[in-house]
């Protein structure tokens, strides 16, 4: 995304909580500086101050820049010799798009249905053992033919 002369995204909008890739072909590139840093903040305060060394490359200089949640996104570039590109006093501010929630679908916590389906089929293996055991040895014991089986320690 072209958003001015020399400056372009990896992208076509600017989302809050979202990566940028910023690429810079301003005048610092075409004076063949060697070394350029973006200063950049968030909002009309320019929060979260934050200064990066952009590497610089065939295409401009370049930048990854983590966008926090905000309105806008500003920033100017600072070359070696502490000069500025400002974009004559007014900086560079963009606006930063929330995070589209249109398409999120609210699904209720799974979790909690999985551990009532796990407790419910425990409960189901537990009362079919004991209706197999009621089966099986209460037949035995009201005829009094009910043997209490051996284990291996009594065979001696």
């Amino acid at each position: 995304m072209e958003l001015l002369k020399d400056i372009f995204f990896n992208t076509d909008k600017l989302t809050q909580n979202s990566k940028v890739k910023i690429s810079y072909t301003g005048k610092f590139f075409q004076e063949g500086a060697k070394e350029v840093h973006i200063h950049y903040g968030f909002g009309l305060l320019w929060e979260n101050l934050s200064d990066v060394k952009m590497e610089k490359t065939d295409l401009g200089f370049q930048a990854e820049i983590n966008l926090i949640e905000s309105d806008t996104f500003n920033f100017c570039f600072k070359n070696e010799n502490g000069k500025w590109d400002n974009n004559n006093g007014k900086n560079y501010v963009f606006e930063l798009e929330a995070v589209p929630t249109d398409l999120v679908v609210a699904i209720p916590n799974q979790l909690d249905k999985a551990k009532r389906l796990r407790r419910t089929y425990m409960l189901s293996k537990k009362i079919k053992l004991a209706i197999y055991k009621l089966i099986t040895v209460l037949p035995k014991l009201i005829s009094g033919t009910y043997k209490k089986p051996a284990k291996e320690n009594d065979l001696f």
